[in-house]
C-alpha cells in the first residue's frame, strides 16, 4: 500500500499552528514570527514534509524554481559557484534548472532565456565571463535576473568577488617579499574577472612606482600556464609571477621546475581562487581565496529574498600565503 503523503495539515497539527501559518512558512513569507517559523520548520523536518511543487505553482503563480545560465562549466570558478547556488537554493526550498552552456552573444542569451521561460522559472542567475550587457537586452519583461561575477549593469542585480582588490593584495605581497617587479599571467581578454584582476595588478604596481611588465595571457588552463611559464623560466629577470587563477599557476610551477628555477627561491608564484587542491601543489600555492559560498548565497538571496540588496554586491577576497611566495630576499634561509 502506498504511504500517504505528509500534508500541511499534519505539519500544522504537529507545530500547533494554523494551516495558514504553515503555508506562509512554505512560501517564504516574512509575516511569520521567527520562533513560530523555527517550530514549523522543525515539524516539517520531523515529519519529512516536502511541498508539492506543482500544486503550489497553481496556487501562487510561482514555481519556486529559478534558472542558471552558464557560459561554460569547464572552469573551476563556475563549477564551484554553481555548486554553492544549488545548495543555497535548496536551503530555501527552491529548485534549480541549468540552461545548456551558452556563449556571450545576444542570440545565445535570447535562446537561453526562452528555454528557461518555457519551464516557468521565477528568475535567473547568469554565470557569464563577459559583462552582462548583451544578456540584459534580451531579458524577458519582469524576470528577475542576477549577474554573478560578470560586472555591473543597471538593468540587472550584480554580485561579484573583489577581483581587483585581491589581485592588488597579491601583488603587494610579492613586492613586500623582495620581488623587484611582478609579472602577470592574465586570463582571456574578454573575461570581466580577468580584466579586473589585471586592473588590480596594474594599480598595485603603479602605487609602488613601477611600470607594468608585458602581460602574458592564458585560457584559464594549466596547459596555457605551462606555455607562459616556459617563456618566463628562460628569463633570469623574472622573479615573481601573479597568475589569474590557480590552474594557470599550476602550469607555471611545472614549467619553472622543469627549467631548474626554484620556487620561491628563484621565482615566487601566487594564484587566484584557492581551489580545493591548492594547498597540495608543490610547493603549496599562495593564492587569493574567493568566497564561493558567499557568492552563491548572495546571488540566491538577491533573487528570492525581497529585502536583499537590489543593486551591486561585492564579496571580499582573502590572500592565503603558502610556500610558493616565500621571501626571495631571504631565500637561503627559507624552509618548507
Amino acid at each position: 500500500m502506498t504511504e500517504r503523503r505528509v500534508s500541511m495539515a499534519d505539519v500544522a497539527a504537529a507545530a500547533q499552528v494554523s494551516g495558514q501559518t504553515v503555508s506562509r512558512v512554505v512560501n517564504g513569507s516574512v509575516r511569520v514570527d521567527p520562533g513560530t517559523r523555527a517550530r514549523v520548520e522543525a515539524a516539517m523536518a520531523h515529519l519529512g514534509y516536502r511541498p508539492h511543487r506543482a500544486a503550489r505553482a497553481l496556487r501562487t503563480g510561482r514555481t519556486h524554481t529559478f534558472g542558471v545560465i552558464v557560459q561554460t562549466l569547464a572552469t573551476v570558478g563556475n563549477t564551484r559557484m554553481l555548486e554553492t547556488i544549488v545548495a543555497a537554493a535548496a536551503r530555501r526550498g527552491f529548485a534549480v534548472v541549468v540552461a545548456s552552456p551558452v556563449g556571450s552573444s545576444g542570440a545565445d542569451a535570447e535562446a537561453a532565456f526562452a528555454a528557461l521561460a518555457d519551464q516557468g522559472v521565477d528568475g535567473a542567475i547568469v554565470l557569464n565571463e563577459a559583462t552582462p550587457s548583451a544578456l540584459a537586452a534580451r531579458i524577458p519583461v519582469a524576470l528577475p535576473v542576477v549577474a554573478l561575477d560578470s560586472g555591473g549593469d543597471p538593468r540587472v542585480i550584480s554580485v561579484e568577488s573583489d577581483h581587483a582588490g585581491g589581485a592588488a593584495q597579491a601583488t603587494r605581497h610579492l613586492l613586500a617579499h623582495g620581488a623587484p617587479t611582478v609579472h602577470h599571467l592574465a586570463g582571456p581578454a574578454g573575461s570581466y574577472a580577468a580584466n579586473e584582476r589585471e586592473r588590480g595588478w596594474r594599480e598595485a604596481l603603479a602605487a609602488a612606482g613601477l611600470a607594468a611588465p608585458d602581460v602574458r595571457r592564458g585560457d584559464w588552463t594549466a596547459a596555457s600556464g605551462y606555455d607562459a611559464g616556459r617563456a618566463w623560466a628562460a628569463d633570469a629577470d623574472v622573479r615573481a609571477i601573479f597568475a589569474a587563477n590557480d590552474q594557470l599557476a599550476l602550469g607555471v610551477l611545472r614549467a619553472l621546475h622543469e627549467a631548474g628555477r626554484a620556487v620561491p627561491e628563484d621565482v615566487a608564484v601566487v594564484g587566484f581562487d584557492d581551489v580545493l587542491d591548492a594547498a597540495e601543489y608543490w610547493p603549496p600555492l599562495s593564492t587569493v581565496r574567493q568566497d564561493f559560498a558567499a557568492l552563491g548565497e548572495q546571488a540566491v538571496a538577491a533573487l528570492v529574498e525581497p529585502d536583499a540588496p537590489r543593486s551591486r554586491t561585492v564579496v571580499p577576497t582573502t590572500l592565503v600565503v603558502r610556500a610558493s611566495s616565500g621571501s626571495m630576499a631571504g631565500a637561503a634561509d627559507w624552509r618548507w
